[in-house]
């Protein structure tokens, strides 16, 4: 009798565990975004929004924003890279989080940005498995790679209104890397080796393209484009690095009335 109610209690107990479920295990994750032949994105650009999910089901699993430095310029820019050594240095724009996993899962990193301007925010993202108590912080964590250059339009001011045909218009952007790293001629991201210019269009219509140089003050460049009809105008000015194939734009719509 006595062995009788020891193998319902046992039997029991393993139903029990059996439908029991699994402990769920915390998993950090560290995703920090690098911008292409550049450095970090961090909090001087607004940081970039990342969000991992399962890639399978679609259940967001954690989301937040990049917060940092850009790290270190000499490690990232200069010194030779060795399999093993992270680029990243403790100040680094990062974002962490822990993952209550209970089973592997297919997980997906998005990241957009930067946040500031959000016009030039670019979108990037991967997919790996990821297995519960098993971390993916070690060296640079996971680790994207944001391609594209901001690019923001200064003059003339949106959708201004100039009398009078014909005239100059000055049109004038400040350039930088997409985690606002400086270019200047000469520097480490060199003016020289980007090209810049603008696209017109006159009411709809192709009417020219006007290449913008250097103009003296850091990350910034301009150049004119007659005007000699009235119409609607919009300019999009973009920069493009022919190397990395980096680019990047904005936009800026002005009217000339007839004089």
């Amino acid at each position: 009798m006595r062995a009788s109610i020891v193998r319902i209690v046992t039997a029991a107990a393993a139903a029990l565990c059996l439908a029991a479920p699994a402990w769920a295990e915390p998993t950090h994750v560290t995703v920090r975004v690098l911008a292409r032949d550049a450095k970090f994105i961090g909090t001087s650009m607004g940081g970039v929004k990342v969000t991992l999910k399962d890639a399978d089901t679609g259940e967001v699993l954690a989301e937040g924003i990049t917060a940092g430095g850009t790290g270190d310029t000499a490690r990232i820019m200069r010194e030779a890279h060795r399999r093993g050594v992270p680029l990243a240095t403790g100040d680094a724009a990062a974002f962490s989080a822990t993952l209550d996993l209970d089973a592997p899962r297919r997980i997906e990193v998005t990241a957009v940005g930067p946040l500031n301007p959000a016009h030039a925010a670019g979108r990037v993202s991967a997919v790996q498995w990821v297995v519960p108590g098993r971390d993916l912080t070690g060296g640079d964590g996971w680790l994207l790679e944001m391609p594209g250059f901001v690019v923001q339009a200064q003059a003339p001011p949106a959708k201004v209104m100039l009398k009078g045909a014909p005239l100059s218009i000055d049109l004038t952007a400040d350039v930088t890397m997409m985690c606002g790293c400086p270019i200047e001629p000469g520097g480490l991201w060199d003016a020289n080796r980007y090209e810049v210019a603008a696209l017109i269009r006159r009411d709809g219509a192709p009417a020219g393209r006007v290449p913008l140089a250097f103009a003296g003050t850091r990350n910034r460049f301009s150049g004119a484009f007659p005007v000699d009809k009235a119409g609607n105008y919009e300019a999009t000015i973009y920069a493009y690095d022919a190397a990395t194939g980096n680019t990047g734009l904005d936009r800026v719509t002005f009217t000339v009335t007839p004089p």
